[in-house]
């Protein structure tokens, strides 16, 4: 059942990525040629360089950002990069150039900064800027926020949960004659940019995703056979076929490859200790050892 709901995911994450950026199966070579004529090729350029300085289990999210930053940039245009902002915010244009963290968005990588400015940015050229932001991990509907002053009973007011993600709270009449507001889950709703950047991660996968300029192939690295051998096992007891790991785990692209067919998000939660050994087996992790020492304790 979980990896019914891991291929219906994918499933409509190629729709997406169809409809938003017209790839059937998207890659890293076909989204940076949609880059060079939006972005143009310096700036494409330079998200090219910050997506080869990841790790490699960081490059489908560095390459998904810069879908929302295509889709997002032909929604607002190209002058979006060089808009200086009030306060802290400086032009996106000097955010890609100096890759220094800026609030509120300090826990992302450049890239995904920048994916999330231009997706909010994308959600208030569309629904108005929101009056408040929520939690979703609650799902408590009634009066989540202070309400701005002036409204009226039946007013339908925009809220931020997510980068780009909005909802609508409507204004209503409380019993002790005070207004309040009960969120419309209904009305959830993301920007285009939001919708790239997720359904290229989720359609693409974690690869490999090859790019320009790499020599050596990172993907060609030999992994330790001891500890490929240990996972390789572990997967096969919890329940992974043969098939879904592939036959040999000798080189890194072995690895990415088999990460992304056991879809071990839609697994037991014991997985994630499994993930995070073949993540540093991946990345060439010096904390592979304490990795592999974790899920023989689990």
């Amino acid at each position: 059942m979980r990896q019914a709901h891991a291929e219906d995911a994918r499933t409509e994450a190629r729709r997406i990525v169809s409809a938003l950026l017209g790839e059937e199966r998207p890659t890293a070579g076909a989204l940076l040629a949609d880059a060079r004529p939006v972005l143009g090729e310096e700036r494409t350029g330079r998200c090219l360089d910050l997506a080869l300085g990841a790790a490699l289990t960081r490059r489908s999210a560095e390459l998904s950002a810069l879908a929302a930053l295509v889709v997002g940039t032909r929604d607002l245009g190209p002058e979006w990069w060089r808009r200086v902002r009030g306060g802290k915010l400086p032009a996106p244009d000097e955010v890609l150039a100096t890759a220094v963290a800026i609030e509120p968005w300090t826990d992302l990588t450049a890239l995904e900064m920048l994916a999330a400015w231009i997706a909010d940015d994308a959600a208030d050229a569309l629904w108005g800027a929101p009056v408040a932001e929520v939690d979703l991990n609650s799902w408590q509907a009634e009066d989540r926020f202070a309400l701005p002053p002036g409204v009226r009973a039946g007013q339908r007011l925009v809220v931020h949960f997510d980068a780009g993600g909005r909802l609508d709270a409507v204004v209503t009449w409380r019993a002790d004659d005070e207004l309040g507001s009960n969120l419309d889950f209904n009305s959830l709703r993301y920007s285009r940019p939001a919708e790239a950047q997720w359904s290229w991660g989720v359609a693409a996968g974690l690869g490999p995703h090859p790019l320009p300029g790499e020599d050596p192939d990172p993907y060609a690295r030999e992994v330790d056979p001891r500890a490929a051998g240990i996972l390789r096992d572990w997967a096969l007891r919890h329940g992974a076929t043969e098939e879904q790991l592939g036959e040999s785990w000798r080189r890194v692209g072995d690895v990415v490859s088999a990460i992304e067919r056991v879809d071990w998000m839609w697994r037991s939660g014991e997985w994630f200790g499994w993930w995070r050994g073949a993540s540093a087996l991946v990345d060439d992790s010096g904390y592979l050892p304490y990795r592999l020492e974790e899920l023989a304790a689990g």
